[in-house]
């Protein structure tokens, strides 16, 4: 009886390490739609980096910008410009390629980072929330309380728990055996989709992923929606002028929050059922929502585009001089 139960079980430790990589199902398997998305994500990807990079040399450029808004700002362009380029890149290769594989550790890779700057890019629109609440309803003691050594320590903290959540799910999903089917029904590799290729039953690790991802997008959504609701009940008493400027810096914190944190509850508050959506809902979060921040924060913001124009206003006299 134990000489057959031995070579079973070492069996089963050698089927974990079979899949050495993963066919990447994509968006589409026509030749010319393929050619026309991968234009179309291109300019898209650069775009993206041309506007974040613009924000985050901005605010450096100019002094006025150097408060903890325009700091947490920065960090949110840099975080943007990292999520688009952990998937957009690879999926812009594999529109030109017949085999979209990625190696094991490259996937493992891929879901690592896009797990770390999603989750800190979560955290830190909260802490944006707090910014505008403590700017809006406490402004005597606004640059108290909000100090650069404050505002350097949240920055750290919010990356640190980028790190560690992103560690926990991994952590998890590395653990589970992956010896049949190889195919992820998405453009990138997500946790979600992966964890159904294991060969074991995955619905306790779909529960902790629930747990972990999807209460972590719904808490955050519910802390910044009673947030901007006190900072909105707080404006009734504020001279026009001032609400017209605080309703508009409230209303691009809203509109991102809601294009990022709808995405984040509707792929990991559920276990992993696949919906046609979710490819779509994948390119927003990881293509568009990465360039509409720049558009969203510089179209409503009278002091980025008062700062962006004198900054293209010193180059080009650099350039006649």
């Amino acid at each position: 009886m134990e000489e057959r139960m031995t070579p079973n079980w070492t069996a089963v430790a050698q089927n974990q390490t079979l899949v050495t990589e993963f066919i990447l199902v994509g968006l589409s398997n026509d030749p010319e739609t393929q050619l026309i998305l991968f234009v179309v994500f291109l300019v898209l990807y650069v775009l993206t980096l041309a506007g974040n990079f613009l924000i985050v040399v901005t605010i450096i450029h100019d002094q006025a910008l150097h408060t903890p808004m325009y700091f947490f700002l920065s960090n949110l362009s840099f975080i943007d410009i990292c999520h688009s380029t952990v998937t957009v890149p690879k999926m812009l290769a594999d529109f030109l390629s017949t085999e979209k594989t990625i190696s094991y550790g490259g996937c493992v890779a891929q879901m690592f980072f896009l797990h770390l700057f999603a989750c800190t890019e979560i955290f830190l629109l909260t802490v944006m929330a707090y910014d505008r609440y403590v700017a809006i309803c406490n402004p005597m003691h606004y640059l108290t309380v909000m100090s650069h050594k404050v505002c350097l320590l949240l920055a750290g903290t919010i990356w640190l728990g980028g790190t560690v959540h992103s560690l926990a799910l991994i952590g998890m999903t590395i653990k589970l055996p992956y010896c049949g089917p190889q195919e992820v029904d998405n453009f990138f590799c997500d946790v979600p989709p992966v964890i159904k290729l294991a060969c074991t039953d995955t619905y306790i690790i779909e529960i902790l992923i629930v747990s972990n991802s999807g209460l972590i997008s719904v808490v955050c959504f519910v802390v910044l929606v009673v947030s901007y609701t006190v900072i909105l009940v707080s404006l009734r008493n504020r001279f026009a002028e001032g609400r017209r400027k605080a309703l508009s810096t409230c209303a691009a914190h809203l509109t991102v929050v809601t294009l990022f944190l709808g995405h984040c509850i509707f792929i990991y508050s559920r276990p992993s059922i696949s919906f046609k959506e979710d490819k779509v809902v994948s390119v927003f979060f990881t293509a568009v929502t990465p360039l509409l921040n720049p558009i969203i924060y510089t179209l409503r913001n009278e002091d980025m585009k008062r700062a962006l124009n004198k900054l293209v206003g010193r180059k080009v006299n650099m350039e006649k001089k």
